[in-house]
This record gives structure tokens, C-alpha cells and sequence, in this order.
């Protein structure tokens, strides 16, 4: 299914780099804290990707700045610890980008197939 039109301040972030990658895709299923978000780039990826806390919070500040993300509460049974905490969530803006990375990478896989440079399935 094709994507609705991406704005053009959008559009000129792609392809995204994997650290915003990463962090989108952390976030696409709810809010997470810093430390969260970074184990779970790790999971993603397999281990292939991972980042250090300079380069995650310099992308969550970028991401913050764009509107991609932005700051919530921490959940509601919080402990004092779990207070000092930063949450993030994706924005609608956030949402739609990841989704028309997710469709470019998409598409380049699906051509790679057919011209059989890559030789088994997704999944």
C-alpha cells in the first residue's frame, strides 16, 4: 500500500540514519525511557546496532527539536528512581516517517529479490 505524501521537511531526512532509525523503531510500540530505548535498538537489530549514551541523547534531542518525538510523563506506578527518568513517544510526524522509511527499505528488499540478490525471504 502506498504511503501518503511525505512534507518536503520530512522527505529530506531519508533514508534515515540508523541511530534515528533505531530510535524510531524502539518507540513505534509506546513511550520508553532512555536507557529502555537503547537495550531495545540492541534487540532490534540483533546486536548489529548498537549506540552509546552521547549518541543516543544527541538523537533524541535532534528527534525532539524535529517533532518527531516528544517528552511524557513516566507511568503512572513509577518509583522515586523511575521519576528521574526521561519518557519519549513517537509524534504522528515521528510515526509517518518511520513508516515511509520502513516502505523504502521495503521496496529496495523486494527489488534485491527479484533481481535474486538475496535469496531468502524476510522473516
Amino acid at each position: 500500500m502506498k504511503q501518503p505524501e511525505l512534507p518536503p521537511e520530512l522527505q529530506s531526512l531519508l533514508p534515515l540514519t540508523p541511530a534515528v532509525f533505531y530510535v524510531l523503531f524502539a518507540l513505534a510500540d509506546g513511550q520508553k525511557h532512555g536507557y529502555a530505548i537503547m537495550q531495545e535498538t540492541k534487540s532490534l537489530s540483533s546486536e548489529k546496532f548498537q549506540m552509546g549514551p552521547g549518541t543516543l541523547y544527541a538523537t533524541l534531542q535532534r528527534l525532539l527539536d524535529l517533532s518527531l518525538l516528544e517528552e511524557v510523563d513516566g507511568p503512572a506506578a513509577s518509583t522515586e528512581r523511575d521519576s528521574r527518568r526521561r519518557y519519549y513517544r513517537l509524534t504522528g510526524k515521528g510515526k509517518l516517517l518511520l513508516e515511509a522509511e520502513l516502505e523504502r527499505m521495503d521496496t529496495a528488499v523486494r527489488l534485491a529479490q527479484r533481481k535474486k540478490l538475496v535469496t531468502r525471504a524476510a522473516g
